[in-house]
C-alpha cells in the first residue's frame, strides 16, 4: 500500500497538462497506468482466493474455482483436450483482465477527471487523468498481436511447419490422380486468401473491443450531458445526469462481459481451426 500510495503521487505530480504521458517518461500513458492498475486488482483478488486454500471454500475461493472452471470446460470444448493445457493460462488472462478492465472504466471518475476546457455544455475533460485501457486502440492491439504469436508458435507446436504449409495451400478432401494436379493452383490461390485473412485477425480483434468500449464510454458520457445539452433547468439536468445513465450502466456491465468473452472465444476459434488434424476433420 505505501508503494501504491507513491506511484499514484508520483504520476498525479509527474502528468504534464494537455498531454496523456508522464512527462519523465515518455511511454507511460495514462491508459497504461490503469492497466497497470487493474492487473494489480486481478492479482491482488487471486493472491487472496489461493493464498488459503480450503475443502469449504470462502467467497473468493469459490468464486474463483467456479470462474476458472467454467472457462476451462468452455475453452476445452473448443480448442481440445491436446491443447487445453498450453493455452488455458492465455486465454483465462485475457478474459479476467479485459472483463474487470471494462468494469474498472465504470468507476467514478475513471475517465471523467481530467484536464479540459469549459466547453458549451460545462466543463469538457480532453486529457483524462485515468483512461479505460480497453479503450485505448494501443492495448487492444497489443494483446491481439500478442495472441497472434502465440497461435502461430503452438499451432508449428502441434501441426508443424509441413503441415501447417499443407493446411494452408495444399489440397483438401483426400483427392488422388490428375484432379489433385488441377486443383493445386485454385487451393494455392485460396491459401493467400487465407493468409490475408490471418493479418487480418489481430486488427479485426483490436478494433472489435476498442470500438464496443469507446462506444460505450461515448454513450454514457452522452446520457450524463443530455439534461444540459437540451437545455434543461440546472436542477433537472442534474436530476437527468444521476437517473439517466443508470440502465446504461447496467448495458455495459453486461457488454464488459460479453466483449471479453467475444476477444477469448474468437481467439480459441482460431487455435482450434489451426491445430485440428486433417485426419480428425474428415
Amino acid at each position: 500500500m505505501p508503494f501504491l500510495a507513491a506511484t499514484l503521487s508520483l504520476y498525479a505530480n509527474s502528468f504534464s497538462e494537455g498531454t496523456d504521458r508522464f512527462s519523465a517518461l515518455d511511454w507511460l500513458t495514462n491508459s497504461i497506468f490503469v492497466a497497470a492498475l487493474v492487473s494489480m486488482i486481478v492479482l491482488l483478488l487471486a493472491r487472496k482466493a489461493t493464498s488459503t486454500m480450503s475443502l469449504v471454500p470462502g467467497p473468493t475461493q469459490n468464486l474463483f474455482e467456479a470462474l476458472l472452471e467454467a472457462l476451462y470446460d468452455t475453452l476445452e470444448g473448443i480448442v481440445g483436450s491436446h491443447m487445453i493445457r498450453k493455452s488455458f493460462s492465455l486465454f483465462a488472462t485475457l478474459f479476467i483482465f479485459i472483463l474487470v478492465s471494462n468494469w474498472f472504466a465504470l468507476l467514478p471518475g475513471v475517465g471523467s477527471i481530467g484536464w479540459g476546457e469549459k466547453g458549451e455544455y460545462g466543463f469538457v475533460v480532453e486529457v483524462p487523468l485515468l483512461r479505460p485501457t480497453t479503450a485505448d486502440l494501443n492495448m487492444t492491439a497489443a494483446m491481439a498481436c500478442f495472441f497472434m504469436v502465440m497461435w502461430l508458435v503452438w499451432t508449428l507446436q502441434e501441426v508443424g511447419l509441413k503441415g501447417f504449409l499443407n493446411h494452408m495451400f495444399g489440397v483438401k478432401g483426400g483427392l488422388q490422380g490428375l484432379i489433385k494436379y488441377l486443383l493445386i493452383p485454385i487451393f494455392f490461390f485460396v491459401g493467400i486468401i487465407e493468409v490475408i485473412s490471418i493479418l487480418f485477425r489481430p486488427v479485426s480483434l483490436s478494433l472489435r473491443l476498442f470500438g464496443n468500449v469507446f462506444a460505450g464510454e461515448n454513450l454514457l458520457v452522452t446520457m450524463i450531458g443530455l439534461g444540459k445539452q437540451l437545455g434543461f433547468p440546472e436542477w433537472l439536468a442534474y436530476l437527468v445526469s444521476v437517473i439517466i445513465p443508470v440502465p446504461f450502466y447496467f448495458l455495459e456491465l453486461l457488454v464488459g462481459v460479453l466483449q471479453a468473452a467475444v476477444f477469448m472465444l474468437l481467439c480459441a476459434v482460431y487455435l482450434q481451426l489451426s491445430t485440428t488434424h486433417d485426419e480428425e476433420s474428415h
